[in-house]
């Protein structure tokens, strides 16, 4: 996502992509255990192993870095939703393995969600980086809207199902069950959380008898 904060676009070398590429992930790893307020750059030059010069050729500003977080986060769970066993999203099945393997990851115990923390600090401290942040969660929730809609077209779903308000539940289940489970040190919020977000929209299934055939709407 391109801003006025951001350096001007302009065509990396592959060391060039590699070494700003380096210093995001280190930002990201920073800034998830400590915060962005309580991360500077020395930190970040010294845990990427960059000069200064080529922190601040990439990123001018802390503005500019912390964007590039939050769109590299976005980006890596935006990833993780389209693995290959999950396919489209597009199933009560898939979105049960999608649940299952949020609540067996250690990362949700040790510090929740990596952009939704970040999301969180940034949304009240720095109003100006919200468009990122709101950008960040539209494209999460797309992925569900879109499997979901499918599955409404295919007529799985009651035609009254809102696949944009089903996005909404399922990812705030999901940040509030991290969150919970950041706490307690236990996966029983967010099994809990995403469980109770699933049964509800299994309550929109069209049952369908044994000789019911799908092509008539029956």
């Amino acid at each position: 996502m391109t801003t006025t904060s951001e350096a001007p676009a302009r065509k990396l070398t592959a060391k060039g992509a590699a070494t700003r590429e380096r210093i995001v992930r280190a930002a990201a790893e920073l800034i998830y255990e400590h915060g962005a307020q309580n991360t500077n750059n020395e930190q970040i030059r010294q845990a990427a192993g960059v000069s200064g010069s080529q922190l601040t050729r990439h990123f001018p500003t802390k503005e500019s870095l912390v964007r590039a977080v939050l769109a590299w986060q976005a980006d890596n769970i935006v990833a993780r939703h389209q693995a290959p066993e999950l396919g489209e999203l597009d199933s009560f099945a898939a979105l049960h393995r999608w649940a299952d393997s949020y609540i067996a990851s250690q990362d949700m115990l040790r510090g929740g969600c990596t952009f939704g923390s970040l999301a969180a600090e940034i949304v009240k401290n720095e109003a100006s980086h919200r468009d990122a942040v709101a950008d960040g969660f539209e494209r999460w929730q797309a992925l569900f809207k879109r499997g979901l809609g499918k599955m409404r077209e295919r007529g799985e779903l009651r035609p009254e199902a809102d696949p944009a308000a089903f996005a909404h539940l399922l990812t705030a289940a999901f940040q509030g069950g991290a969150l919970l489970d950041q706490a307690a040190g236990d996966s029983i919020p967010l099994r809990n959380a995403l469980y109770g977000a699933l049964a509800y929209i299994e309550s929109f299934a069209v049952r369908r008898g044994p000789d019911d055939d799908p092509s008539t709407g029956r």
